[in-house]
């Protein structure tokens, strides 16, 4: 494959594939409030980037001993995500596609399970999905070339409230009726708390590490970018390349650690993929709360402005500008990054006993009751 002008990455080149245009020299960050007001005016939000956050001392600290706590639950949800994938395909032949960037440092685990635990050698490949634009298909068009009559399996880390799912159900179909494929919408994550994916590893609203950092975990790649002025209609995605901070470049210790308890996780992680339900219903049963809960802080109901889960609260506080958190549980160790990141940025939180999720971003937008 030719790899030229595809953004630069940090991850070893046998672990992914970044199908993405290199926009590094090219492409500026916006200051918050330049990107705020696009997105609330009716730009999209993939045409700008925001200024990578800098981790403090404190919240580097937290992330450190997060990925020591999490490790094993980690390589054990891994394993029973990737047997999961193998025994839903129904097939060897896999080529596994994360969407950039959440999905990416959960696609190369889920590579290296197969290959180290199941003998499988799976491509492994990121591309872009942007919600209300869709999934890149220049870059599908290139893998589906590449590797004809193989299993495609879509991989994200996590869920929200399904807006990335329903994108890719949209896309797909779109592509099946143009192109006569057959690709699947059966998007695998680790965590599915908003029950709106079919393959998981589990259903409960947990901290996966990965979400608590930008670049620094996910390659020194940025998040997808598709603009005009930077992305020409016979391009892939975009992405900038930080080199800039190599040195505080987390992301290989990141998967190294949880493949280092591939070994001693593997036995219950194959158990519990062939003694539980393959995959399960689409509920879609977190949107009802999110629903909820737009309707009674908003003056205009928005549901874009509720990002709920854990991971899709730290993205709030991370790159958006947060008007407050609700947490289930205050006391809860898997909101303890949160609590930080919105004292640094200060945020009220409030805690809300009945919460379906264990906690909850909302966006200020001057629509607040």
């Amino acid at each position: 494959m030719i790899t030229a002008g595809l953004v630069k990455t940090s991850y070893p080149e046998n672990d992914i594939t970044f199908l993405l245009k290199d926009v590094t020299d090219d492409f500026e960050e916006s200051s918050l409030e330049e990107r705020e007001n696009a997105v609330q005016t009716g730009g999209h939000y993939a045409e700008r980037l925001p200024v990578e956050y800098r981790p403090s001392e404190e919240y580097t600290k937290l992330y450190h001993q997060s990925v020591q706590q999490t490790k094993k639950q980690l390589s054990h949800l891994v394993g029973v995500v990737a047997r999961r994938i193998q025994l839903n395909a129904g097939t060897d032949v896999i080529v596994l596609v994360s969407l950039a960037r959440a999905g990416s440092p959960i696609g190369i685990l889920i590579k290296r399970y197969a290959e180290q635990m199941m003998g499988m050698k799976w491509p492994h490949y990121s591309v872009s999905i942007l919600r209300d634009k869709g999934i890149d298909e220049k870059a599908i068009g290139t893998i589906l070339e590449k590797h004809p009559g193989s299993r495609i399996q879509f991989i994200d880390g996590w869920t929200g409230k399904g807006a990335i799912q329903k994108e890719l159900t949209k896309s797909l179909s779109s592509l099946n009726r143009e192109y006569g494929t057959d690709l699947q919408d059966d998007m695998a994550v680790l965590a599915d708390p908003g029950a709106c994916a079919v393959l998981f590893g589990t259903r409960e609203d947990f901290l996966i590490p990965s979400a608590c950092l930008n670049s620094t975990v996910s390659g020194l790649v940025s998040r997808t970018i598709l603009n005009d002025r930077y992305i020409g209609p016979e391009d892939y995605h975009g992405a900038k390349f930080y080199g800039e901070l190599i040195e505080e470049d987390l992301s290989n210790d990141f998967v190294d650690q949880v493949t280092s308890c591939f070994a001693e996780t593997s036995k219950a992680s194959e158990e519990e993929a062939y003694s539980t339900p393959v995959t399960a219903e689409r509920t879609w049963e977190g949107m009802k709360e999110v629903e909820e809960i737009g309707r009674s802080m908003y003056s205009e109901t928005d549901y874009h402005l509720v990002k709920p889960g854990v991971g899709e609260t730290t993205r709030v506080l991370l790159r958006r500008n947060p008007w407050k958190v609700l947490v289930r549980d205050i006391e809860h160790p898997d909101v303890k990054h949160i609590l930080i990141l919105a004292e640094e940025k200060d945020v009220p939180v409030e805690e809300v006993p009945d919460l379906f999720y264990r906690s909850i971003g909302l966006i200020k937008s001057g629509k607040e009751i």
